[in-house]
């Protein structure tokens, strides 16, 4: 799965639930928040599927459990 998309999924999701996304750039990974929860995606150009679940399921308090299947 492309980076991009992986972030434009997770910040559509937000904005469907009215939580608040933003980033942040690191040194090498990129910082996103979703509501209260924090976590960071490397700055690859493809995120391997099982990484971007994992990384989906991090935000999983914000927005329901197995929100990206929806």
């Amino acid at each position: 799965m492309k980076r991009a998309a992986v972030l434009k999924k997770l910040n559509q999701a937000a904005k469907e639930v009215g939580k608040d996304f933003s980033l942040t750039e690191l040194t090498n990974h990129t910082g996103v928040t979703v509501g209260q929860t924090r976590s960071t995606l490397g700055r690859h150009s493809k995120i391997d599927d099982d990484t971007a679940r994992k990384f989906f399921d991090q935000y999983a308090k914000e927005l329901g459990k197995a929100w990206w299947r929806k």
